[in-house]
């Protein structure tokens, strides 16, 4: 008598489908630095241009752990990069007023959270869109920084917040054992500490708690959800306030990356915040995407700039390359939509 298989039917290919999905970003990224290692081997393979990537990531890093509940409850935010730049100057302006530091870093993260709201309020209550309002509210919150900022930058002391995004972090304040024996490799920019803990805690969020489970089976099947008591609008609500507030913690990182307020920065970072999302195996569909996936996708867009810069190719490719690749990954999303449905 043959034994029972005790794996519920699907559950095996399931996994070995999500196991994929995983490995496939990943592999895009070897291959990426296996391609700039062979060409700029000298500056590419350096311990220095690894924490170099390393900070470059942080931006669209933390924005795309927003984003990743965004498009995986089945919506968009094309208005990352202007929540961004809005927060920076919020920033600046706190500063400059005299605020501190913390303060100042708390209301730019309330005015990343406050882009979230006016999209998720528009999106529940008006039942519009996503693409049309967050296409709306990327003008207008570029607007209000540059309203606010007067159509300048915003000078202004940045205090310790500049320190989040130093390559080469000031470690005096440590103990002198510490110090001594802190391998150079892992003296990174605590910004990436900051993004690196902001991902397993928004992972445990989507994969753990109730509130997770809500933003997927939202994005799998908005009426079914419904039906099953999934509070949608109160969901979709919060969801986009979490991504503003995200992308907002984006914008002071990016202040203290620059050391000034700017109303124009982050311009276009919408769209490497969702290529990606959708590189790290997310549908735009809805259902799936994970916070693992999103990071490699983020390390895998900014270790792309970091050797196309080193390698001299020129911006335009750069911008080129980024449009190919988020037209690859939406085909390959395509193509991983109907495996899954066959």
């Amino acid at each position: 008598m043959e034994a029972e298989d005790p794996t519920p039917p699907g559950r095996g290919t399931a996994a070995a489908r999500q196991v994929a999905d995983i490995l496939g970003p990943f592999l895009g990224l070897i291959v990426v630095v296996a391609l700039f290692g062979a060409v700029a081997p000298e500056g590419f393979l350096s311990v220095f241009n690894a924490k170099t990537i390393a900070t470059q990531t942080v931006i669209v890093g933390l924005a795309a752990i927003g984003a990743t509940f965004i498009i995986r409850s089945g919506g968009i935010d094309l208005s990352v990069g202007s929540a961004i730049a809005l927060a920076s100057v919020v920033t600046a302006l706190a500063m400059k007023a005299g605020l501190g530091e913390l303060p100042s870093a708390l209301l730019g993260v309330v005015a990343g959270a406050a882009v979230g709201a006016v999209n998720g309020g528009l999106v529940t209550l008006l039942k519009l869109p996503p693409f049309i309002v967050t296409l709306g509210t990327l003008g207008a919150a570029r607007g209000a920084a540059k309203w606010l900022a007067d159509e300048q930058k915003v000078d202004a002391p940045s205090g310790w917040l500049k320190q989040f995004m130093s390559k080469n972090p000031d470690l005096s304040g440590l103990p002198g054992v510490i110090r001594e024996n802190v391998p150079d490799w892992l003296v990174l920019a605590p910004g990436v500490w900051l993004m690196g803990l902001s991902a397993v805690a928004a992972a445990f969020l989507l994969r753990r708690t109730v509130f997770g489970t809500w933003t997927t089976a939202i994005g799998s099947n908005e009426p079914t959800a419904r039906l099953c008591g999934v509070p949608v609008e109160r969901t979709k609500f919060a969801i986009y306030v979490f991504a503003g507030a995200m992308a907002g913690l984006a914008g002071v990182l990016q202040f203290g990356r620059l050391t000034v307020g700017d109303p124009t920065t982050a311009m276009g970072k919408e769209l490497d915040v969702i290529a990606a999302v959708v590189i790290g195996g997310a549908s735009l569909s809805g259902g799936t995407g994970t916070i693992l996936g999103a990071m490699i996708g983020a390390f895998l867009m900014a270790t792309l700039a970091n050797g196309c810069n080193l390698s001299g190719v020129p911006n335009f490719v750069q911008e080129i390359l980024v449009g190919a690749i988020i037209v690859g990954a939406v085909t390959l999303d395509g193509f991983r939509s109907r495996r899954r449905t066959s």
